[in-house]
């Protein structure tokens, strides 16, 4: 059978979706708190979905199976970060009971001054995910580390997380070993080492700024006492067995990282040498997790597999160290997967029905200047990071949708794939339901709403853009032959 007639949605009829989505998670995020992640988020992301397929099925008379098809299609898009997501919770239960954190914690307090310790871990993280060119597998192996430290410090939470996430951020932007800048430069068909060199433009002074903003940060923190410092490291020291042989696991996994290994296989080995190192070094942590009952082989097994897909719990007798150093597992990611899977099939959704297509055209009349251009397309990628809710198809998305529109006004195609850079990379982990946002959320154990304004590096990347357009520096034209 065929077909038919589709209709084109107008941008007024298109918007209404992203409206009742804005306005549902308001009203849900003021009821339930931080808790809306455990089902309300879900469920209004899924009632946004329905209002979306009721215009696409009665106004533009799409059939159902094109709708399914493309939410199938986005699912299978954010599958091997579903599987991520759940090793890095098994990663982040080992690296701590096995010790490798609270060790980074026991030696971070003692080497790192408080008063630069923001400044400090926003440059760590920048080195090391430059290194890695994966803003995750940085935010959850030494983010969580350094969020501890901090936390010791009585650095507040917010701060620290931002620091992190802007220092993640900046090597997944500009690495040539970083998904998303090897997509951003495919989509704009801009040759790799040219879109990096020219993202430099726009990603240096955004940096500058954010560590000068960290730098003031630290020296205005009434900071914990020495005396207290003396009280965390004590406790770590009677809890765990602090030792540098610890540092092994993170060791080989920077190195399997540098030789470019499966990130899927790296965290899943990490984890599992993080597990064989906590048997051999915390017994008695991993006994005490088992429970009574438990002695031997068994104890220990049984404890590992607690801490690998559980929530554990460790009793110091300080409330805030007990709280620094509990775990949630693979279990503690599920809220995360489920959340992940609502939010692409609202984006699935908006694809199908052509509503995105039809607010993108909006954009468009307003590409008349340069720095008109480059703010549509800033606008346009921030705009698809919250409707589609995954930082893949929004750059390409954003890519396929401006790269005619950009050739034909004779601009360069490195100035597309910086601003796309700008506008979608490092914004995704901004939007609490992104996919990005839930996981670096679900990771450090920080609200979205609680890191956001201290991302500083991540919110300041495409005004910088807009910026530098405005000021028409390094931006070329091409004649049209």
């Amino acid at each position: 059978m065929k077909n038919k007639k589709i209709k084109e949605p107008t941008p007024l009829l298109s918007i209404i979706p992203v409206i009742v989505l804005v306005i549902t998670l308001f009203f849900t995020i003021r009821l339930f708190g931080s808790d809306a992640l455990e089902g309300g988020s879900q469920i209004v992301l899924l009632f946004a979905s329905a209002v979306c397929c009721t215009i696409a099925l009665v106004y533009s008379k799409i059939k159902w199976n094109v709708i399914e098809t493309s939410i199938m299609d986005n699912v299978r898009g954010v599958a091997p970060a579903l599987f991520i997501l759940l090793i890095i919770g098994a990663l982040a239960g080992s690296w701590m009971i096995s010790g490798i954190v609270p060790s980074f914690i026991y030696y971070g307090i003692k080497i790192i001054h408080p008063k630069f310790f923001l400044l400090t871990a926003c440059i760590i993280c920048s080195i090391v995910s430059v290194i890695t060119g994966s803003s995750w597998t940085t935010i959850a192996t030494i983010g969580v580390a350094l969020l501890g430290v901090g936390q010791a410090q009585g650095i507040p939470i917010g701060w620290v997380a931002g620091a992190i996430i802007s220092g993640g951020y900046f090597g997944d932007k500009i690495s040539p070993l970083s998904d998303t800048t090897i997509l951003a430069s495919s989509v704009a068909e801009t040759p790799l080492f040219k879109h990096i060199r020219y993202l430099m433009g726009t990603t240096v002074p955004s940096m500058i700024i954010t560590l000068i903003i960290f730098t003031i940060a630290g020296f205005n923190f009434t900071v914990i006492t020495d005396l207290q410092i003396d009280v965390y490291t004590i406790l770590l020291k009677e809890t765990f067995n602090i030792t540098p042989w610890l540092f092994l696991v993170p060791l080989v996994t920077g190195i399997m990282i540098f030789k470019r290994v499966p990130t899927l296989v790296t965290l899943f080995l990490s984890a599992i040498m993080a597990a064989v190192f906590g048997i051999i070094f915390q017994p008695n942590v991993i006994s005490e997790i088992a429970g009574n009952g438990s002695v031997g082989i068994a104890a220990q097994f049984k404890g590992m597999l607690i801490t690998l897909f559980g929530s554990t719990t460790i009793c110091t007798g300080n409330p805030e160290m007990d709280e620094l150093l509990c775990t949630r597992g693979m279990a503690g990611m599920l809220n995360t997967v489920w959340l992940i899977l609502c939010a692409v099939c609202f984006g699935g959704t908006m694809m199908a029905s052509g509503m995105l297509k039809s607010l993108t055209s909006v954009m468009l009349r307003f590409m008349k200047k340069t720095v008109g251009v480059v703010a549509s397309t800033v606008i346009s990628g921030l705009f698809f990071n919250v409707a589609t809710a995954d930082q893949y198809i929004s750059i390409i998305v954003t890519g396929k949708m401006f790269s005619a529109s950009y050739k034909e006004k004779g601009y360069e195609s490195r100035l597309l794939s910086r601003t796309i850079e700008d506008a979608v990379t490092v914004t995704s982990p901004l939007v609490p339901w992104n996919t990005c946002g839930m996981t670096q959320a679900t990771i450090l154990g920080v609200s979205t709403f609680v890191y956001f304004p201290y991302c500083f590096f991540n919110l300041l990347s495409p005004l910088m853009s807009i910026v530098v357009a405005a000021t028409g520096w390094g931006i070329k034209k091409e004649k049209n032959k």
